[in-house]
């Protein structure tokens, strides 16, 4: 076995994909946390004193951050476990991964079984939504638009 191919089942791998689903979420939820605290909860900063302002961007930062990197880490976790018990790859592991993960991380958060059901099931949906639609907009058909291009091309007529 060569080793450029132990690199690439080590890329693919599902402890791998969890990893890089939970890294990808800390960084989305890392900049939602500075788009919101910018919009929101950080107090006026006053002169001279910009700590306490950066203190509370921060842990805001860092709570969506935590938030969504556990989402994306129990999704895709899960969605990998149910894939390789089903032995089939369609959108009800996806949908089962993230009831999974909106039920137990909002859950937790909500403290409520009624938001850890609506929050399950509401990630469920959207999954299992963008996977039956193959999480694309326009159907490959092989032809090359060129919607911009003003000269004309030669026929291939006879």
């Amino acid at each position: 076995m060569d080793q450029s191919e132990l690199y690439i089942e080590d890329e693919d791998s599902p402890v791998m994909k969890t990893v890089k689903g939970a890294t990808t979420g800390l960084a989305a939820g890392a900049l939602w946390g500075t788009i919101v605290a910018t919009w929101h909860d950080v107090p006026r900063v006053e002169r001279h004193v910009a700590l306490p302002g950066l203190i509370r961007t921060l842990k805001m930062c860092g709570n969506y951050g935590l938030t969504f990197a556990a989402i994306g880490g129990l999704y895709i976790g899960v969605e990998q476990l149910v894939q390789k018990q089903r032995m089939k790859r369609d959108f009800i592991n996806g949908a089962v991964g993230a009831f999974v993960a909106g039920a137990s991380v909002y859950g937790l958060k909500g403290r409520s079984f009624q938001t850890a059901i609506s929050a399950g099931s509401c990630l469920a949906f959207t999954s299992a939504v963008l996977d039956i639609g193959d999480r694309s907009t326009r159907i490959d058909n092989g032809r090359e638009y060129y919607p911009y291009t003003t000269e004309k091309r030669p026929s291939t007529s006879t």
